[in-house]
């Protein structure tokens, strides 16, 4: 019989993997619980679903959860979490992650503790990160939308000097990251812990790699974020893995290829419809990102100094 959520599971926002079926919370004891289901490739499905290094696998979040890697870890934090295993998938159940409100300079803080975490040498750990994300927006066109607007050139110069900062990116020192720091996956707090749900993409990358995942979504600035970041390294006993300029670098390229990458990706959604791309700039669905973009676009300008 194919598996179903129970009956009374609250569907919840989360979780958009390819290899997700979806969340739930429910209860059990009067404690909350939350549920995930993810399913397993058939054929056909993309064959990044089953390469244990890309960021797409689709059974990482169980392996993971089996080796219990995130219980200790400084700067951020994993629930435990149950791990049901059948023909057709994986069910993942774990306690609810209440909503803490973290601002983004304490987030920052952490994902610099957490880059001093040592993940060992796991086969299922996610590796070349960027490169791979880039490597997705290359085979989609890369982006044309943005090159209808303002920031045209800037995403020009961006997109045409990828692979050299992609060099430069991959030349830097490597330390553990989260890969997916969006607000809605660090979410928890317990004392100077962040409680981090959705480790689909934990991996070794270069440095800066959460920290400028940060950057792209955060409404704090770029520099203070990067401040907090190297305090947390240097709390972690970890600042001589790399300086500060190195951080720095690789953070600034990670910024740049996401925030650009998922304002081409907002503005792509709504620019068929009726009216000029421009009147579509305060939409909900994009206005954010563009906000995003704007809040990194120095760095990018530093980024693209000769």
């Amino acid at each position: 019989m194919a598996w179903e959520p129970e009956p009374g599971w609250l569907s919840v926002p989360g979780g958009s993997g390819p290899s997700t079926v979806g969340v739930w919370r429910t209860e059990q004891g009067g404690q909350p619980l939350a549920v995930k289901r993810l399913a397993r490739p058939v054929p056909g499905d993309p064959p990044e679903l089953s390469d244990p290094t890309h960021f797409a696998y689709w059974r990482r979040e169980a392996d993971v959860a089996e080796s219990g890697l995130t219980r200790s870890t400084p700067g951020l934090r994993g629930p435990v979490i149950a791990v049901e295993e059948d023909a057709a998938g994986i069910t993942l159940t774990s306690d609810w992650v209440e909503e803490a409100g973290t601002n983004g300079l304490f987030v920052a803080h952490a994902l610099g503790r957490f880059a001093a975490a040592d993940l060992g040498d796991r086969r299922w750990l996610a590796r070349d990160l960027l490169r791979r994300r880039v490597a997705r927006v290359e085979h989609r066109g890369g982006w044309p939308t943005l090159a209808r607007t303002s920031a045209a050139d800037l995403a020009d110069s961006l997109w045409s000097r990828r692979e050299h900062f992609l060099q430069q990116y991959g030349a830097l020192p490597l330390v553990a990251h989260h890969g997916d720091v969006a607000a809605t996956n660090l979410r928890g707090r317990e004392g100077d812990l962040v409680l981090a749900i959705d480790w689909q993409s934990l991996g070794v990358g270069p440095i800066g790699t959460d920290l400028g995942l940060h950057m792209a979504s955060a409404r704090e600035a770029p520099e203070p974020l990067l401040d907090a970041y190297l305090i947390g390294l240097v709390e972690s006993g970890a600042s001589a893995v790399a300086t500060a300029d190195q951080v720095r670098l690789g953070a600034r390229i990670v910024a740049a290829y996401t925030a650009v990458s998922r304002a081409e990706w907002a503005l792509a959604r709504v620019a068929t419809g009726e009216g000029a791309l421009a009147a579509k700039f305060r939409h909900p669905s994009v206005a954010p990102y563009l906000r995003n973009l704007e809040r990194v676009a120095e760095e990018i300008d530093a980024l693209l100094q000769p």
